[in-house]
């Protein structure tokens, strides 16, 4: 494998659903080191109504929220993709992750909106690790939180991450 492959990579978006879970299966499926997060206090995903989402704390498996949504109503929730999105997660790790929980240190740490990347940064400030004294570099791409444009974005992630070199 490449030297960027050898990179400690986070991917981080707002619940660890969507389109961190993306970037972390595809990433993973070219090799990389990768982990993925959120930075929300808890996992939110749409419900039936605009102003009632689903909400978990982080680190309850993908598979209670696969049974709770289909218990709630299965074909509504297969037709918008959760139940799909939900399925392929589980199948990448446990449960959603919350960034500020996770001690591991990282090289690149890629978020997929402005206010994620805020989150992260302020984390990343408050560390203020001086026994490692390490860079990390924090990107962010903007990416959609629907299904197509969390796919595409995953793609750009890759790309991002490919073109990274360090001396």
């Amino acid at each position: 494998m490449s030297f960027v492959s050898d990179l400690k990579i986070a991917v981080v978006c707002s619940s660890n659903m969507n389109r961190s879970m993306e970037a972390h299966s595809y990433l993973a499926k070219k090799g990389f080191q990768v982990r993925s997060f959120g930075t929300g206090n808890n996992v939110k995903l749409p419900g039936m109504a605009i102003d009632k989402p689903n909400v978990y704390e982080f680190g309850t498996p993908y598979g209670t929220i696969y049974q709770d949504l289909a218990s709630k109503d299965r074909q509504y929730y297969t037709q918008n993709g959760l139940l799909h999105m939900l399925d392929r997660n589980r199948r990448i790790k446990s449960a959603p992750e919350k960034f500020q929980d996770c001690k591991e240190r990282f090289d690149v740490v890629v978020t997929v909106e402005e206010r994620v990347y805020d989150q992260v940064m302020d984390f990343v400030e408050a560390q203020n690790n001086i026994d490692s004294n390490l860079p990390v570099h924090v990107l962010n791409i903007d990416v959609e939180d629907n299904h197509e444009d969390a796919t595409l974005g995953a793609f750009l992630i890759a790309d991002l991450i490919s073109m990274v070199r360090f001396t």
